[in-house]
């Protein structure tokens, strides 16, 4: 792989002008995130306006979050291209338009259009905003910067579905969008105000044209396949056999021609590194799993537990009151400390709140719910950047930004198929026990029986009873899928307790690699 272009050097910012720079980055990097998770809530709301089920309404989530993932890996080449700074604001405008061509959006292919338009300008926003951060501040202060930058990706996702939730039920769902616009030309404004006397070195280089449609074709072929299985059935589908066959072969002529192109779109020898390789695994894995939980919990609280919208949001909000709090602890001790210990309280916090979850039933109440939720924040604070430090250890300056971006997209692939995956999961399991528990329906079986006498003595036909207990076994079935999801999802975080310590332990410096991000 060439070696980056050197880029100018710029003095730290100070003062008045750090905070204006920070605040700039915070409000878009809230945005951008705040846009994966503030449509979970609003998910019924928008597919029973456009006259589709919830589980379709799931593209919503999913195609903004695997545009996003193809994108990523092209923010190294861009910004050498066109600059940091003009390709943060330009990308940052983007996406407040297309965010107002979302809200105005009249049916989901209309919809899915616009937020696959969304994710794939939103993609070079992250990891340029941690960079322009990292440059801001000091390198004595850069564990403070991450901090500030972490607690940023943390709160979005807490006010996410609580501003989704009050917008579905008090405005309509549009407005989830349209709050875009004026908070991202603000930030626009203020990031341009103080970066464009910044701008990074720009040099012209070649982009793999083969490598991104390989990369387009596979990573989209799997998202579909995905996505359609559980409307075709899986492989009785003809059409879902040629989507999975695509994938595989494009999956395996992308890694072929990647690893021989001498300008390859994403450097995949990054995974001969074995801390990259095990960080990248592991927070790919835990962020699945977690997005998986992010996604499904509101969805079973509104369809099957009659939760509005905003209470949804309100009781999955507590992860983050100690994630907020705990932040700049982590970014403070994180250099004087060894990551792989962090990440495993974080793994071994993620599995016990999961564990807690797998005992919830229909006569829960609110504190059942929000105590895992606020006990998982201190998982959640102890997640990313240890993660990250492990997996960039080691690396010279010139590679953290390929690696960076391939990271990331691993991660953000991960949560998206991690949707498709455990709501399919999640839907198959709760109509294997709602056949289960119809079969013990039947005159013979007093509890039924019983059930249905006190239907009819509230004054319900023989159908309407029958109705209203087919809505009871719909509750307890998609209950019991919910906990084994639940379950599945401790024992896969206990085992990620194990594998992130095959990672070796990273030099303990006062800077961790990920600042070099701000030189590229």
């Amino acid at each position: 792989m060439a070696a980056a272009p050197q880029h100018h050097s710029y003095p730290p910012l100070e003062g008045r002008q750090r905070t204006i720079a920070t605040i700039g980055l915070a409000l878009a990097t809230f945005m951008n995130v705040l846009d994966t998770t503030i449509a979970n809530v609003s998910l019924p709301a928008i597919a029973g306006d456009v006259g589709v089920s919830p589980n379709q309404g799931t593209w919503v989530i999913t195609s903004f979050a695997v545009a996003n993932a193809i994108s990523v890996p092209l923010t190294g080449w861009l910004s050498q291209r066109f600059g940091q700074v003009r390709l943060f604001v330009l990308s940052l405008l983007l996406f407040v338009f297309s965010s107002w061509l979302c809200g105005l959006s009249t049916s989901l292919e209309m919809l899915i259009g616009f937020r696959v338009l969304q994710g794939l300008v939103a993609g070079p926003m992250i990891p340029l905003s941690q960079a322009l951060l990292l440059q801001s501040y000091p390198p004595a202060k850069a564990g403070l910067a991450l901090a500030a930058w972490a607690m940023t990706t943390l709160v979005a996702p807490v006010l996410g579905p609580i501003l989704g939730g009050w917008i579905s039920d008090n405005m309509s769902w549009p407005w989830i969008f349209f709050i875009n616009i004026p908070t991202g030309i603000f930030a626009a404004w203020l990031c341009w105000t103080i970066f464009r006397h910044r701008e990074s070195a720009t040099v012209s280089k070649p982009v793999d044209y083969v490598g991104l449609i390989l990369l387009v074709v596979w990573v989209g072929s799997l998202q579909i396949m995905l996505d359609k299985g559980k409307e075709l059935d899986w492989f009785n589908s003809n059409e879902i056999i040629t989507l999975t066959v695509v994938a595989f072969i494009g999956f395996c002529v992308f890694v072929v021609w990647e690893l021989t192109d001498e300008h390859p779109i994403v450097e995949l020898r990054y995974f001969a590194r074995r801390n990259f390789l095990v960080g990248t695994v592991a927070i790919s894995l835990g962020y699945c799993v977690f997005f998986g939980n992010v996604v499904i919990m509101p969805l079973w609280l509104q369809q099957y537990l009659s939760y509005t919208s905003t209470w949804a949001g309100l009781v999955t909000a507590p992860t983050g009151i100690l994630a907020i709090i705990l932040s700049p602890i982590v970014g403070k001790r994180l250099p004087h400390s060894d990551p792989r210990l962090i990440a495993s309280i974080a793994f071994l916090v993620f599995a016990t709140t999961a564990f807690m979850r797998a005992g919830f039933n229909t006569n829960m109440t609110v504190f059942n719910i929000v105590l895992p939720q606020f006990i998982q924040g201190a998982a959640t604070a102890c997640f990313f950047v240890p993660l990250a430090s492990i997996s960039l250890s080691g690396l010279k300056q010139h590679q953290v930004a390929g690696a960076t971006g391939l990271s990331n997209f691993v991660r953000i692939t991960a949560g998206a198929f991690g949707t498709s995956l455990f709501t399919t999961i999640w839907e198959r399991r709760t109509a294997l026990h709602h056949a289960q528990l119809s079969e013990s329906i039947s005159t013979f079986n007093p509890n039924a029986q019983a059930t249905l006498d006190g239907l009819s003595g509230q004054g319900m036909g023989q159908e309407q009873s029958l109705s209203m207990l087919n809505r009871i076994i719909d509750v307890q079935a998609a209950t019991l899928g919910a906990t084994e999801f639940f379950w599945l999802s401790g024992f896969i975080f206990a085992i990620l307790t194990i594998v992130i310590w095959f990672a070796k332990q990273p030099a303990r410096q006062a800077s961790g690699p990920a600042l070099d991000a701000g030189a590229h």
